[in-house]
């Protein structure tokens, strides 16, 4: 099963620039995925209405799934 989620690339004024819709089978499968936006800026993860993650383009990946929670 896959879930829908959306990262949000952050502008330096903290707006949302762009978001790109994409399906993942978890949370972690959905990091892995939005790491790549990361090169452009600060991303936010969302599932639908619950937001996932922040990632900034420094930061290592959350290794557990306690540490996704934001």
């Amino acid at each position: 099963m896959t879930l829908q989620y959306r990262a949000y690339l952050v502008g330096e004024n903290g707006v949302f620039r762009s978001a790109e819709p994409f399906e993942a089978s978890s949370d972690s499968s959905a990091l892995g995925f939005a790491r790549q936006f990361t090169r452009h800026g600060k991303v936010e993860v969302w599932q639908l209405g619950r937001k996932v993650a922040v990632l900034d383009p420094e930061q290592p990946l959350p290794t557990s799934d306690a540490s996704m929670i934001v």
